[in-house]
């Protein structure tokens, strides 16, 4: 019995042994070696033999881009305005030793350094910038942390805005300034209309004086010229005139008469003299 318990005893500690000494490394992943607690090698993916015992697999690094969602964070803006923003970064381990040894933990590392990167970019700029720059934030963000990864053996592939909107006291503030906005527009457009309108009515009716004024003297002149005519026609003989003048005389009364709303048609009480001037008559 006691000799087969060393048996087995040998049999197990030569497995243990084999397992601590043949190592496969899956693809997408290298392992960092350390022999007595310092660093020996680095061992890519396939079938490696380690020394049992003095040699340990510390870090298992997988190569392959790692995604690292970034929390939402409130960011300041330049205008005192208040944002919710979060971001996704897309890394890639090049150096595995440099990204154990380097940095406690770099995905942590790389989570924090984009959150204070974001910060520092979007708290230079106004609220309206930062809502329409996305891409710009993006590629300054992307260009500010990547020579500090690279010390980390990181590799930034990209990082991407998530989501970059205004709190919701922030956003009924920019509503109701908005809609103060467009009140303002219509009362400038109201009062501006008001204004052309106000000045095309008075150059109408300055333009109207100015024709009727043209007109008055246009009727004048042709009277004067009218009444010079008949000066010239008549000579020193008046009975002309007074017979056009009785003409439009009779004729007027005459429309007077016929009118619908003429109940009671009063006559001159020179009538009789009248119509023997027309005549020709001498009066009585």
């Amino acid at each position: 019995m006691e000799g087969l318990i060393v048996v087995l005893a040998i049999l197990a500690f030569v497995v243990v042994t084999i397992a601590k000494g043949v190592r496969i490394v899956p693809q997408g992943e290298e392992w960092v070696v350390e022999r007595l607690g310092k660093y020996l090698n680095t061992i890519t993916p396939g079938l490696s033999v380690l020394i049992p015992y003095l040699d340990r697999v510390a870090y298992k690094v997988t190569t392959k881009d790692i995604i690292l969602d970034v929390q939402e964070q409130e960011v300041i803006t330049r205008d005192n305005a208040v944002i919710l923003t979060n971001a996704i970064a897309f890394i890639k381990v090049t150096d595995p030793v440099r990204a154990v040894y380097g940095i406690t933990n770099f995905h942590e590392a790389i989570r924090n350094l984009v959150m204070t990167t974001l910060r520092s970019i979007v708290g230079e700029m106004e609220l309206d910038e930062a809502l329409s720059s996305r891409d710009r934030i993006k590629a300054r963000l992307r260009e500010s942390i990547s020579d500090e990864a690279l010390d980390w053996g990181i590799s930034i592939k990209t990082v991407e805005i998530q989501d970059i909107k205004p709190t919701e006291s922030m956003q009924r503030a920019m509503e109701l300034q908005a809609a103060a906005e467009r009140e303002r527009k219509a009362l400038v457009t109201r009062a501006e209309g008001d204004k052309q309108s106000a000045i095309l009515g008075a150059e109408a009716r300055l333009e109207a004086a100015k024709r009727d004024a043209n007109a008055q003297v246009s009727l004048a002149t042709a009277s004067a010229e009218a009444i010079r005519r008949v000066s010239e026609a008549i000579g020193g003989n008046a009975t002309p005139m007074m017979f056009i003048l009785g003409e439009k005389y009779i004729n007027s009364l005459e429309k007077l008469s016929s009118s619908e709303n003429a109940k009671i048609v009063v006559l001159p009480a020179d009538l009789q003299e009248t119509l023997k001037r027309f005549a020709g008559s001498k009066p009585v």
